[in-house]
């Protein structure tokens, strides 16, 4: 029952990601292995929106490490736990409570003696600058910590880099690169040459912008039309953007198509702007938008054309429902 369950949320979740963002890039699948463990190292920059997409599109369908503060209520904990997610605790969360990580990171251990899939946000924190940062020594813990159990464990470490062209919004591009896959016995036991190892494998497929010049780089690469989910062009323009001109025209931002898309969904766009005040990390933004449009527009769409129809209009019920979901499709937004 649990699998069937979560198969189908699997499904519907990666249907829902594919409508509410323009395009999903995914690059190096050939690198996904098959009949290993593998433990998934990734950057973190988009809260709950990161392991749903790794989630639906690394075919792996991995459990994960979460922030234990989700967990507050038992029904809460109950749910997280049947979708496959773990807590770990931070300092913040209370000196004592650290101890407990060590509980999660014998669940984490078991699932890789099984042959099954962890993913770990190497970072230990999300943040929406495109950058890399330090690496924490969670993921090489677990990984030795099963290494020690099974020495003969065909485990793998999987590094993957997610871009996103604008963090915030529905209707943009995201782009997910599996690099190629780490043998942590080769390290073993030494934790600082597996996290500098893994570290170097990340580096080349996240999108680095200085922090010192971030905004204002930022800027002149969104105004030159560059894609800002290619670690390649955002690289390759920094590297030269002195010898570059300011462009003649700025980018327009996309403003009909998203007005529609919002008019058309008026009740779901109410819902976020009641609920945006309350959203006091801007990481969690399009995780709040996501989960309201993914539970609000089949109940938006079944209550128009119900309503509608019992009133003798089906026809009407039929066009508006074809205009709402034409413009839910065509939604753009640019970078930022």
């Amino acid at each position: 029952m649990k699998y069937i369950v979560n198969e189908f949320l699997r499904i519907i979740v990666k249907i829902a990601l594919n409508i509410y963002y323009k395009k999903i890039y995914v690059e190096g699948k050939s690198n996904i292995p098959k009949g290993k463990a593998v433990l998934i190292v990734s950057n973190h920059q988009n809260a709950l929106i990161d392991p749903l997409l790794l989630a639906t599109h690394a075919g792996l369908k991995p459990y994960f490490l979460t922030r234990a503060s989700v967990f507050g209520s038992p029904f809460v904990a109950k749910l997280l736990d049947f979708i496959q997610m773990f807590p770990i605790y931070r300092v913040r969360d209370g000196v004592k409570n650290m101890e407990k990580n060590q509980v999660t990171f014998d669940k984490s251990v078991n699932v890789l003696l099984k042959k099954g899939t962890m993913l770990i946000f190497g970072e230990g924190s999300h943040s929406t600058l495109r950058n890399l940062r330090s690496l924490k020594k969670g993921f090489s813990r677990i990984a030795f910590q099963a290494l020690e159990k099974n020495d003969a464990l065909d485990l793998v470490i999987l590094p993957v880099a997610i871009n996103y062209s604008n963090h915030n919004h529905s209707g943009t591009n995201v782009r997910i690169s599996f690099g190629k896959v780490i043998d942590p016995k080769v390290y073993f036991p030494n934790h600082d040459a597996l996290i500098k190892t893994t570290s170097a494998s990340l580096a080349p497929l996240i999108v680095e912008i200085p922090e010192h010049s971030y905004h204002k780089d930022l800027q002149s690469l969104i105004d030159h039309k560059i894609d800002i989910t290619s670690p390649q062009a955002v690289s390759g323009f920094l590297n030269q953007k002195t010898s570059i001109e300011q462009p003649s025209k700025k980018v327009k931002k996309p403003y009909l198509r998203n007005k529609l898309m919002k008019l058309f969904h008026l009740p779901i766009y109410w819902i976020w702007l009641w609920m945006s005040p309350k959203v006091k990390d801007i990481a969690f933004i399009a995780t709040f938008k996501f989960v309201i449009g993914l539970v609000g527009l089949p109940v938006w769409y079944a209550t128009v054309y119900f309503s509608l129809t019992a009133i003798g209009h089906q026809d009407w019920a039929i066009t508006y429902l074809f205009l709402a979901i034409l413009f839910l499709f065509t939604n753009k937004n640019g970078q930022a």
